[in-house]
């Protein structure tokens, strides 16, 4: 697996999607994006787009394996699905930081 759309979805509230990616390096990237009504109701009038992304370096993803409950070799992307399925299709990168994997967040706010 080289690529997991985790979320692909439009209703009223806009569109939410969230994906994940493993890199040539072997590192990971979630990366997701939040469009409409829905973004501008937590950060205010006029602010429709949400972009974010959480990077995990090719050394760190036996840490994220481990995060996850997985064991050496099981598929990354794999355990990452299955960690959004089992716990209400929330972002993985929160659960990963807390969990002291090093990521890297970046995320923007706009229109």
């Amino acid at each position: 697996m080289k690529s997991v759309v985790l979320r692909d979805t439009r209703d009223a509230d806009g569109v939410r999607y969230l994906a994940v990616h493993r890199k040539e390096d072997g590192g990971i990237v979630i990366e997701g994006q939040d469009l409409g009504i829905g973004v501008e109701r937590t950060f205010g009038k006029g602010l429709t787009e949400y972009e974010w992304s959480w990077s995990i370096s090719p050394d760190a993803v036996p840490a994220l394996v481990a995060a996850l409950g997985g064991v050496e070799d099981e598929d990354p992307l794999q355990l990452l699905t299955d960690w959004f399925e089992v716990h209400g299709k929330t972002d993985p990168g929160i659960h990963l930081r807390d969990a002291g994997v090093p990521v890297a967040f970046w995320s923007r706010v706009g229109d």
